[in-house]
């Protein structure tokens, strides 16, 4: 699932990203088209890809009275086709979302939008999230719900981003994800736990046209809870995680 349209939205605010140049459709409307590759697609804090790198595009349509929508897509691989039985299985998301932004003030802002995930010829993976995000004078505090086929699960975080020296740009991040369920259990499947912790801290900068970015990402999962939750024991480690993106 895509990070939260708030990030981006925020982000725009951080300058330098001078050379994001949305594309005016007429004088209510601009719609920004952003491909983007990284060297790891987390959701979380675990790997969507198992590890490996990710290529993603966005389209994003708004409205000058805050309004959104978009489409949004990356490669993933879960490493097994469950409807087919054998390894040619998932391999790309399809993200559907709209949403409200509010500009309080200069300082503080509210987004809120609604997120529909797919898994073309995975459906059992399809689900929908609901995102509220307050951001004030760097601070950030909100909160998420998820439904999908099998499970509903919930998520709060809260963070801090600004722009530090050489225009370069800092988010930190704590988030804890309750799956309301006992889903990550030991290695003697004896104890299980039904919600984790993920943090991140990340940087970026705009050079020769293109915002580069790179962070730091972990959770407090360990190799056995991880394995139970996902079929891989190493998916849940702490990485670098490296991106570049251009906004059109």
């Amino acid at each position: 699932m895509r990070s939260s349209t708030a990030f981006l939205l925020a982000g725009l605010a951080l300058a330098p990203l001078g050379n994001l140049q949305a594309l005016e459709l007429g004088q209510q409307f601009e719609l920004q088209i952003t491909p983007a590759l990284l060297s790891d697609y987390r959701n979380n804090g675990i790997s969507q890809t198992l590890g490996d790198p990710a290529a993603q595009l966005d389209l994003l349509l708004t409205h000058a009275s805050g309004l959104y929508a978009g489409v949004w897509t990356s490669n993933v691989e879960y490493g097994h086709d469950w409807e087919r039985g054998d390894d040619y299985g998932t391999r790309q998301e399809v993200d559907y979302y709209a949403g409200y932004y509010w500009q309080i003030s200069d300082a503080v802002s509210l987004d809120a939008y609604y997120n529909r995930y797919t898994y073309p010829g995975e459906s059992q993976f399809n689900g929908a999230d609901v995102y509220l995000t307050l951001d004030a004078y760097g601070f950030f505090v909100g909160g998420r719900h998820s439904d999908d086929t099998d499970e509903s699960n919930s998520a709060v975080y809260a963070g801090y981003r600004t722009l530090l020296p050489l225009d370069i740009g800092l988010e930190l991040k704590f988030e804890n994800v309750d799956y309301k369920d006992k889903v990550f259990f030991n290695k003697d499947w004896s104890h299980g736990e039904e919600d984790y912790n993920n943090w991140s801290l990340g940087l970026q900068r705009d050079m020769l046209g293109v915002t580069w970015g790179l962070s730091y990402v972990d959770t407090d999962l360990s190799d056995a809870q991880c394995l139970s939750f996902s079929g891989y024991d190493d998916l849940c480690d702490a990485t670098l995680v490296a991106s570049a993106k251009k906004t059109f």
